[in-house]
């Protein structure tokens, strides 16, 4: 049984998968600072430093301190049940800006990679049967038709 877990282990599908994992959550926590240390400031900026979190409705008042709260952590402290749709579409952007990041990064490396070179063609269709015969074929084995030099 062991033998047969080490040969599991090692296998190359279940290494590549290990390390894919390990920098995907690397790649992950970058692509977080990019969209909070980058880009989301700017985004602020132009929306008048509006901050997405603290927008909810109140549902229903808490027992243990009276409407108005402040941030919906303040309402849930009082007991207040609210709905947080600030936090998901802060969510949502935050996502889109992600996609986004990825998309232009998963881009630009596609960019880098080299086009295969176009296949040389090793057949040519036959001038009377139209089958594939090869370049220098001067009788098609199919139709036995004597082939111009052309």
């Amino acid at each position: 049984m062991w033998n047969d877990f080490k040969t599991f282990i090692l296998r190359g599908n279940v290494m590549d998968l290990a390390v894919a994992v390990v920098i995907g959550a690397s790649f992950g926590s970058i692509v977080k600072s990019l969209v909070d240390d980058l880009i989301m400031p700017p985004i602020g900026m132009l929306t008048g430093g509006a901050d997405f979190g603290s927008h909810y409705v109140l549902l229903k008042a808490g027992a243990k301190a009276p409407p108005p709260y402040v941030t919906p952590a303040a309402a849930k402290e009082a007991g207040a049940v609210t709905l947080n749709y600030g936090t998901f579409v802060g969510t949502i952007v935050t996502f889109l800006i992600v996609a986004m990041a990825i998309f232009v990064l998963v881009r630009a490396l596609n960019k880098l990679h080299a086009k295969p070179a176009p296949a040389t063609p090793t057949t040519k269709p036959c001038q009377y049967c139209t089958l594939p015969i090869p370049l220098a074929a001067t009788r098609c084995p199919n139709c036995t038709s004597q082939l111009s030099a052309a």
